[in-house]
């Protein structure tokens, strides 16, 4: 029987993924596989490649056949190489951590306006409508105190005009 290590086709249209699986030579290109040993991304920037090592070694060293993509990607990881002991590649290019939202905004803030705040906007707009709450209260009881003076004037007002006619 003639087992092969070649690519198994999974995702969508215009978005492969692929694994790296060992199957029969026979089988179809996404048939049941003997074992799975990888993945492989080439849509993602810079390509993703994992391969489990340990695992491709032994397939290659019973005698599996690689495909000329899996070959490649296996030179790409230093598998290759590391089997028919030769000189390691230089390591895979590794995708940038995501950056943080925060910091995104922080960045763009500064480009806009000069200057560096440390959070969010929204944080100041609701602090903004709390201290507008705590204002209220305030406001209508100086009103209420602005309209009993008046009362309190015209009442002190009639008072002696009252005693002036008796």
């Amino acid at each position: 029987m003639a087992v092969k290590i070649r690519l198994k086709r999974i995702g969508k249209k215009r978005a492969p993924h692929y694994r790296i699986v060992v199957m029969d030579a026979r089988n179809k290109r996404d048939g049941r596989a003997i074992e799975e040993i990888g993945k492989y991304n080439p849509k993602a920037e810079p390509s993703f490649i994992h391969v489990e090592s340990d695992r491709a070694q032994y397939w290659l060293g019973v005698g599996a056949q690689p495909t000329e993509a899996v070959e490649a990607i296996f030179k790409a990881s230093g598998d290759w190489q590391k089997f028919k002991g030769l000189e390691a590649p230089a390591p895979l290019r590794v995708k940038e951590p995501k950056r943080d939202k925060q910091e995104i905004f922080n960045e763009a803030l500064a480009e806009a306006h000069g200057t560096l705040k440390t959070e969010a906007v929204t944080a100041k707009k609701t602090a903004k409508k709390a201290a507008a709450k705590d204002e209220t209260p305030k406001a209508e009881a100086a009103e209420a105190k602005a309209d009993e003076a008046p009362k309190a004037d015209e009442a002190a007002a009639e008072a002696p005009a009252d005693d002036a006619k008796a």
